[in-house]
């Protein structure tokens, strides 16, 4: 479904993603590992068109993505879930799952409202709240929400549990399974490599901007390097 390709992205001067290449298949929900500054996000913004390649290619369904504006990558059916949320906190609940349907029909939003409400019914109790009022869950949960409006066939996940407490991490990672289970494919960027993994299908791992390791994911769950650096020993 989604293949990357060789993919070099620079920052100014600064090289920040070295010949990256990886693929996300139909169905599946995959993690991206590795720690600060490996370069898990700029891989999703250039994924999504908000950062662009000096080379390689990005495809999706066998079509190139590489410069083709963020908000056409949209309607082509990915979305993406930045790190920090990036809600609209004056704007009510109801109101960012409307925004984020902006390139569908308002008519044709009912389905995708009923189906993040299941999801998440505490959104359905607090839709016309005010988003700046809500906990820290509450708006990764919307951040969420708002994304699968646009009726996604592929999400990008970025870091969705930062800075959540445990049970809440828990609650949104099942949620996570859930999504792809309903048909979405999932590719996640994740700090916490164990809950991710458990949750996924395969995994990358990223380091000062190259890929070093991939594999399913029991197998990078078992790999004495991913043990300990990420889950602990």
């Amino acid at each position: 479904m989604l293949k990357v390709s060789d993919l070099h992205v620079y920052y100014d001067s600064i090289h920040a993603l070295k010949g990256v290449s990886f693929s996300v298949e139909k169905g599946e929900l995959v993690t991206l590992l590795g720690a600060n500054g490996a370069g898990k996000t700029t891989t999703l913004k250039t994924l999504s068109g908000l950062l662009r390649p000096r080379s390689g290619t990005v495809k999706l369904e066998g079509a190139a993505l590489e410069n083709v504006a963020p908000h056409e990558i949209v309607r082509r059916g990915v979305a993406h879930v930045p790190e920090g949320r990036k809600i609209f906190p004056r704007f009510t609940v109801l109101e960012n799952l409307q925004i984020g349907g902006y390139s569908r029909a308002k008519a044709s939003l009912g389905p995708e409202l009923e189906f993040v409400f299941e999801l998440f019914p505490r959104l359905k109790e607090r839709q016309k709240q005010i988003a700046g009022t809500l906990s820290g869950g509450e708006q990764q949960m919307l951040a969420i929400s708002r994304a699968l409006m646009a009726k996604p066939k592929l999400l990008f996940l970025d870091e969705p549990s930062m800075g959540l407490a445990p049970k809440i991490v828990e609650q949104i990672l099942e949620n996570i399974r859930a999504i792809n289970r309903a048909g979405v494919t999932v590719l996640l960027v994740e700090q916490n490599a164990a809950m991710a993994l458990a949750i996924s299908h395969r995994g990358y791992v990223l380091e000062t901007g190259s890929v070093i390791l991939e594999g399913s994911a029991k197998e990078l769950a078992g790999n004495d390097l991913i043990r300990q650096a990420y889950l602990g020993g």
